[in-house]
């Protein structure tokens, strides 16, 4: 039978060797495969020059989009201009529908971003800075270039500037080893890297992150192939598209009381859940993206905590015997933003375990007896949970 080109990527992509004695590995192409968990996120071509890179990317998340890169370099190694084409991918390796959606350029000493609009150009500057290349989100070419600096720096630690489009940011890399390298995110963390001896991606860890992303470098793929297929599975209602972690809301109502829950619901992909992706005894932001919010019209006592009726923000602790949740009164940030001096108070949860697995994080307000209830965190066969009492 033959093997569609989906099934050989993910093949290569769990097979390939990510060592620095990998000597199968072109430095001038490749591929890369970005996973989360179980699922491909993102496919990419490239191919360097003296003088640049051609890259192509298939991203399957927020919708399934296909896009072709063309970036210049100076001899610092730093951009001088980027074309970005955007196509549906049906109609991808053709010229069919291809049109261009950002250009990156030098104007003097700053760099200037230009992206078609609906009503005409969006036109964002930023003060250059030697070597600088682009961040695109989600995609890692850029990446490439930016160890390959690092690999020939004489320090342990370079600065790489990216272009985010709006401003340039700072991108720690650390040499580690002969093998390997960190690259610190201004905001997601620090993601581990192995490397060949000319600084070449083979693999890149954001586990630490909030991203949680694998990359992997693919020597051989029918890319071609492959985009065909994401294509065909994205015509016919891809589980992957979407937003990588979507919006929930929710209400319950019981005891006189109405409770809403809002928060990011990410899947679990495959992946190892408690003690995983989701760290024992480290802050957790209790779902993605933005901040839970937790809401109650009626006073609660959860734990011997008075809660008094309003809006509240939920953190947690995870152990492997419960944890703790923490009740904040800071509203409206985002899930990486806490101020402890803002707490209302910790309580005590409980882990619990249930026999089926549920895929998309999710968090219960369950009725109880008389005036008691339950707040449940659900995720994979574990559920964390505290009972509260309305007044």
């Amino acid at each position: 039978m033959k093997k569609n080109a989906l099934f050989l990527l993910l093949i290569a992509a769990t097979s390939i060797g990510c060592d620095s004695e990998n000597s199968s590995v072109d430095s001038n192409k490749g591929y890369f495969v970005t996973l989360l968990g179980n699922d491909t996120l993102a496919v990419e071509r490239f191919e360097k020059s003296e003088n640049g890179i051609k890259a192509e990317v298939l991203l399957r998340s927020p919708r399934t989009v296909y896009y072709e890169y063309d970036l210049s370099l100076n001899s610092e190694g730093g951009m001088t201009k980027m074309t970005r084409f955007s196509q549906d991918p049906r109609q991808a390796f053709t010229d069919e529908g291809k049109r261009i959606t950002q250009e990156i350029g030098l104007n003097g000493d700053s760099l200037v971003s230009e992206t078609p609009t609906n009503n005409g150009t969006r036109r964002l500057t930023a003060l250059n800075s030697s070597g600088s290349l682009p961040f695109i989100d989600m995609v890692h070419w850029p990446y490439e270039l930016a160890f390959n600096a690092a690999a020939k720096a004489s320090s342990d630690s370079i600065h790489q500037m990216l272009f985010t489009g709006r401003r340039l940011s700072d991108f720690i890399i650390h040499k580690e080893s002969a093998d390997s390298m960190t690259i610190r995110h201004p905001s997601r963390g620090v993601m581990g890297v192995d490397v060949d001896d000319h600084g070449n991606l083979l693999k890149l860890d954001a586990a630490l992150t909030t991203r949680k992303l694998i990359v992997k470098r693919v020597n051989e793929m029918d890319f071609e192939g492959v985009i065909r297929d994401f294509a065909e599975r994205d015509k016919n209602g891809s589980p992957f598209s979407g937003n990588l972690s979507g919006a929930v809301e929710e209400e319950f109502s019981f005891g006189g009381a109405n409770f809403k829950v809002t928060y990011g619901s990410p899947k679990k992909r495959g992946r190892k859940i408690f003690g995983g992706i989701v760290s024992y005894g480290q802050r957790w932001r209790t779902g993605a993206n933005r901040a839970t919010h937790f809401s109650t019209t009626k006073d609660l006592v959860i734990d011997g905590l008075d809660v008094p009726a309003g809006d509240y923000t939920l953190f947690s602790i995870p152990e492997a015997n419960g944890g703790t949740l923490i009740i904040n009164k800071q509203t409206g940030q985002n899930g990486q933003s806490y101020d402890e001096s803002r707490d209302l108070g910790r309580v005590s949860m409980s882990m619990g375990s249930q026999s089926e697995v549920t895929e998309n994080f999710t968090i219960k307000v369950v009725e109880g007896e008389g005036s008691a209830g339950t707040i449940q965190l659900i995720w994979d066969q574990s559920v964390l949970s505290i009972g509260f009492s309305i007044k």
